[in-house]
């Protein structure tokens, strides 16, 4: 089993959806791919920043998690950052209300000693600044590095985020994201294209129409589960990430067919974040419901067809 590293925000999150509203809950990217790749009982570590303000309830829940937060510095005059936004009744599309930035408009993240040497390196979605720093920290090159990002960096910091991207094995990016960063419209060209940049896996997330894997010539699709009600879709993208490098820092193959299953356990845990406000569901997740959903996941998929 390989350790993991995950880098990213540990924040309160409000949230208003056609469902209802939150106040100041937890959030954050580290938080939620901590919490989905703690299903696999991998030994990571969280690298982030909270303010004095923040609930050590909550950093007790990632550490009952076995999620090491050696690495989450708690500046305490400061405070933690906060994001608001609201939904609208398709749920695919929402509205930022705040963003305060607060302690991480100066993280400088310090990745634990005894993790410097991690073989799995999970970039949540940060400034590619930061996202370097950590990679700069590793005392030997990483046997899988990931990075998640988003349009917001494209649009003010291009040139720093193709710097990192060749730095890293695979990027985890949702459709319009790959459009935009490769200026191309078909996701098979844009992935090409990405591919070219240095990453050598490429996951374009299409939300409630599943995932996308390219890895050369090769491609695989992962449909998402249709669900009855999505309540709450904030940190299905870091929970779907969560699984994948959970899955890859647990088994230790970094295959593209080992890869696939990885895709497959980041859209089942993605499937459980959505059914209730922030991490509530993520939280009291069993075993039985995860493998009970997996089996879903292969009804759904799974096909006999005679070719002539």
């Amino acid at each position: 089993m390989s350790k993991l590293v995950i880098v990213g925000t540990v924040a309160f999150d409000a949230i208003e959806t056609p469902f209802g509203k939150t106040d100041k809950i937890l959030g954050g990217a580290a938080t939620y791919i901590g919490l989905s790749a703690s299903n696999f009982n991998v030994d990571s570590a969280a690298v982030s920043v909270v303010g004095g303000d923040f609930p050590q309830e909550y950093l007790d829940l990632l550490k009952d998690r076995n999620v090491d937060i050696e690495g989450i510095e708690i500046v305490k005059d400061g405070k933690t950052f906060f994001w608001s936004g609201k939904y609208h009744n398709d749920m695919n599309s929402r509205d930022t209300l705040t963003t305060e930035l607060n302690v991480l408009e100066h993280f400088n993240p310090i990745v634990p000693e005894n993790y410097k040497d991690a073989d799995v390196v999970m970039l949540g979605n940060l400034h590619p600044l930061v996202q370097q720093g950590v990679l700069n920290q590793m005392t030997k090159k990483p046997k899988l590095a990931i990075l998640d990002t988003m349009n917001f960096w494209m649009d003010i910091a291009l040139d720093d985020l193709l710097s990192v991207i060749k730095n890293v094995d695979v990027i985890t990016i949702n459709d319009e994201e790959a459009r935009q960063l490769t200026g191309e419209y078909s996701l098979v060209v844009a992935a090409r294209k990405i591919q070219e940049m240095g990453p050598k896996y490429v996951v374009i997330k299409k939300g409630e129409h599943g995932a996308l894997l390219f890895h050369d010539d090769n491609v695989f699709y992962a449909p998402a589960l249709p669900l009855e009600e999505v309540f709450d879709p904030t940190g299905a993208g870091d929970t779907f990430a969560g699984g994948f490098a959970g899955y890859l820092a647990k088994t230790g193959d970094f295959s593209f067919e080992n890869m696939k299953t990885a895709v497959i356990y980041g859209s089942t845990l993605a499937s459980f974040c959505v059914e209730k406000f922030g991490t509530e569901r993520m939280q009291n997740l069993t075993d039985k419901e995860i493998y009970k959903r997996l089996d879903q996941f292969k009804s759904l998929t799974q096909f006999d067809i005679e070719l002539t």
